[in-house]
């Protein structure tokens, strides 16, 4: 029988080690570039990108094939979204907009097969062949939401009350808008905000998980967060830069 992919962003986790998860446009041809870079994870955008039930699919074949865990930012908190998500072959969402503790426990009923929630009774793609999927399968699914409105940073505390969510991701860009600072990530009011929910989160004795920057890692580390984020799209700019100045100046 075929064995159950291993989750490696939740194996990291819980051996205490720090997730860096890289995000942007994906194709299966830029997944095998990722693959030998040694990433645990690929953040495949489903709400603000192309990903969607038809590419799901290929896209994950080409995660598995380096062992990296396929993760689909869904675009709501539905059920068959979530669920239909991963029986094409993520191994974890992450779901936009969680506001309320009901909202939370809502991603644990559609991404968790009973006992822990009531998930569809499917077999996915990750578990063709494997023996007792249903009574597995749990353990391999990473389940992440997004506080990322002003509200659920208010009802943290509710929040982090719901089990089986394995990171609670704050994201600054939609969180300065729900602040009335759009486009405001970065600014000192905002970075406040997301500096108390990470040390909430974590003194919860949760996971926190939040969008950033080399320069940011540190900070972050310092406040708890175990879960990173980043956009593999400056790689591209910054390189072009270099080559165009190197250009320039031989010329």
């Amino acid at each position: 029988m075929t064995e159950l992919r291993v989750n490696k962003v939740k194996q990291s986790l819980a051996e205490s080690k720090v997730v860096t998860v890289p995000m942007g446009p994906m194709s299966p041809e830029l997944i095998e570039h990722f693959g030998p870079l040694g990433f645990d994870a690929l953040w495949l955008e489903g709400e603000h990108g192309p990903v969607d039930f038809d590419n799901i699919p290929d896209l994950t074949r080409a995660c598995d094939l380096w062992g990296m865990t396929p993760i689909v930012r869904v675009y709501q908190n539905e059920p068959a979204v979530i669920y239909r998500t991963l029986d094409l072959g993520a191994m974890g969402v992450c779901v936009p907009h969680i506001n309320t503790k009901s909202e939370a426990e809502a991603v644990v009923q559609a991404s968790k097969f009973a006992p822990m929630g009531m998930r569809g009774s499917f077999t996915s793609r990750q578990g063709i062949g494997v023996e007792n999927y249903f009574t597995t399968a749990n353990d391999q699914t990473l389940s992440i939401i997004l506080i990322e409105d002003i509200i659920a940073v208010n009802n943290l505390d509710e929040i982090l009350e719901v089990e089986n969510i394995d990171i609670f991701y704050v994201a600054p860009g939609d969180l300065a808008q729900s602040m009335g600072l759009p486009g405001g990530a970065g600014t000192r009011e905002v970075n406040k905000v997301v500096d108390g929910a990470l040390r909430k989160i974590g003194a919860a004795g949760r996971t926190p998980g939040t969008l950033a920057g080399h320069q940011s890692v540190p900070h972050y580390i310092e406040l708890g967060a175990r879960f990173f984020s980043f956009s593999w799209l400056p790689w591209l700019s910054d390189g072009a830069e270099q080559m165009r100045a190197a250009v320039e100046a031989a010329s």
